[in-house]
């Protein structure tokens, strides 16, 4: 028998502890639907290094309620395709959620939990992981629970999802290079937290039952809408289809209600791919787009106020970004006084409050901020009025207005930019069928969980008077 020199065992030995020490642990996660209704089954993709996880699913709102949870469940690893970004993950289904049919409809996470206890001979700490997801449920019957609709900024959410490299952004993107195209089909980035959630919590703490609805659901399941008298948009609503804005103005049309509660809402145009599981948005690109050298240009994903489009945003909700901008935010009045100046006190949405011609309100929780949307204004006697060249509809009053102004890198890509413009958070409420509020920020909500009676006082009278 050949025996080792004792000078070879401690290099044997590291090699052997090494080959025994433990692969780094990680779970990851993904929705296969975004938005299902009661009584559906929701399928999740994961990939783990860990033998078995854990799932729980809970909806957010005014709690925290966990509804279903599954131990054990056996984990896999699967690669991640180098287009995933764009194309999905394609991992097998892992497990199912089963929708119960008595499930309040609303924003659920899936939390996902794995743990052991490192490696057989070496860094035999207990290790855990965690990773997660979320879907919508919708309301099987639509309307009867509530006729109020919230449909939430999934669109956003993925725009700015980067994982597995690639978001439409460059300043998050792989070699600051930014993608065209991003697939639902892996794990997200929601942001309902920084935006809606806060807005969903005073709601319902308030007494107002929502029913809730993905961005691509009124682009898949128009006819939901007649089933309902106010749709809201709350937060950060930057990315919409062309089909979700003909069925909302469509809705609009025939006398229903809209709140935007919202800034930066309907900028840029997507086209839905592959039945809504990914969009695509060439943004400042838009000569690389397909369609751009169709010269039909009513589906170039470019902004919705691109002249190519002719079909600015401020013919749905009164404003848009091209006459907005950053308020404390992206170095733009960043000791701004982040409220909004009254100019008509006298309209119904300022019942109650007391306010009068100049008063401010929403500062202390900084309700005008991130981004804005605005029009374009021409003064008369201190008051502002729309000059209707922007494509703002004629029925189209300003009832508030904050300062903003783009970032120079945001804006001189486009030719039509007038470099150095200021423009302005703008707050209104025009009519053509329906009632259609915007409040031109991000941030409205903000002042709902800062409990600012003004803004509480707002919303209120809005989802009161719009709601029957």
């Amino acid at each position: 028998m050949r025996t080792l020199p004792l000078a070879c065992i401690p290099a044997l030995f590291t090699v052997m502890l090494q080959a025994a020490a433990p692969v780094p642990l990680y779970i990851d996660g993904y929705a296969g639907k975004i938005s299902v209704a009661q009584g559906e089954k929701v399928p999740v993709h994961v990939s783990t290094t860990a033998e078995k996880y854990d799932i729980e699913v809970a909806r957010l709102g005014r709690e925290r309620v966990v509804v279903w949870k599954q131990a054990g469940v056996p984990g896999a690893e699967h690669p991640v395709p180098e287009d995933a970004s764009a194309q999905g993950c394609r991992w097998p289904v892992s497990a199912e959620v089963p929708v119960g049919a008595d499930w309040r409809s609303g924003y659920y996470e899936i939390s996902l939990r794995a743990a052991d206890r490192g490696g057989k001979w070496t860094a035999r700490g207990a290790r855990t992981a965690s990773g997660g997801a979320f879907f919508i449920v919708r309301q099987a019957a639509p309307g009867s629970a509530s006729k109020i609709l919230l449909q939430l900024a999934t669109n956003t959410y993925n725009a700015y999802n980067n994982w597995g490299g690639f978001s439409v952004y460059a300043y998050n993107s792989r070699g600051n290079n930014q993608g065209s195209r991003v697939s639902f089909e892996r794990p997200p980035a929601s942001q309902f937290s920084r935006w809606e959630l806060p807005f969903v919590q005073w709601a319902e703490s308030a007494g107002h039952t929502l029913e809730f609805a993905a961005n691509a659901d009124l682009e898949f399941h128009p006819g939901m809408l007649q089933s309902y008298k106010l749709v809201l948009s709350v937060g950060h609503d930057e990315y919409w289809s062309t089909p979700m804005r003909d069925h909302l103005e469509d809705f609009i049309g025939k006398g229903g209600n809209v709140c935007f509660f919202s800034g930066n809402t309907c900028c840029w145009q997507v086209r839905a791919e592959d039945d809504g599981r990914a969009f695509t948005c060439w943004k400042q690109n838009y000569f690389q787009d397909p369609v751009f050298k169709t010269r039909d240009h009513r589906t170039l994903s470019t902004l919705w106020s691109h002249h190519l489009l002719k079909r600015p945003e401020t013919q749905l909700t009164g404003v848009g970004f091209l006459w907005g901008g950053y308020h404390r935010s992206h170095g733009q009045f960043m000791d701004g006084k982040a409220a909004f100046t009254v100019h008509r006190p006298e309209h119904w949405i300022f019942e109650g409050t007391g306010l009068k011609r100049g008063d401010e309100f929403g500062g202390k929780d900084s309700i005008v901020g991130y981004e804005c949307d605005g029009c374009e204004l021409e003064w008369r006697d201190g008051l502002p009025f729309p000059t209707h060249r922007d494509g703002s509809p004629a029925t189209f009053e300003v009832l508030g207005t904050c300062e903003a102004r783009w970032h120079p890198d945001d804006a001189e890509w486009y030719e039509k930019w007038e470099q150095g413009r200021t423009g302005a958070a703008c707050m209104g409420v025009h009519e053509r069928g329906g009632i259609v509020f915007t409040a031109g920020t991000t941030d409205w909500a903000h002042g709902l969980s800062g409990g600012d009676a003004t803004v509480t006082r707002i919303t209120r009278n809005l989802l009161d008077r719009l709601s029957k």
